[in-house]
């Protein structure tokens, strides 16, 4: 009777075990995708846009150049890989560091 209670024990040691690890994922899992939502919050920061938000911001960040279409392709190329524009027509790159920092092989600004 003693070895039957110790092997029930045991096995619901073993369960409250395995659930107490699926619950730490769990919050680890949560954790990082409140992260992500508070991360992709909308507006002009590094990685606020969606990939469907590009192209309007982009028509309107091109919209006072001479030069629209390879300020089109540059700017939604810059947009995809950074999920921001900056505001405004011209200038403003601080508000997104990475549509600011990436450059072209002789070192000038790549996005417009």
């Amino acid at each position: 009777m003693a070895g039957k209670l110790s092997i029930v024990l045991f096995v619901l040691l073993v369960v409250f075990f395995a659930q107490n690890q699926v619950s730490r994922a769990k919050l680890v899992l949560d954790s990082k995708l409140q992260t992500q939502r508070n991360y992709q919050m909308y507006g002009v920061s590094q990685g606020s846009l969606h990939p469907q938000d590009c192209l309007p911001k982009c028509t309107y960040r091109c919209s006072q150049t001479s030069f629209k279409k390879p300020c089109m392709f540059f700017c939604q190329k810059c947009c995809s890989k950074c999920l921001c524009v900056p505001p405004g027509t011209y200038g403003n790159k601080q508000t997104c560091p990475c549509y600011n920092n990436w450059k072209t092989k002789e070192g000038g600004p790549k996005c417009p």
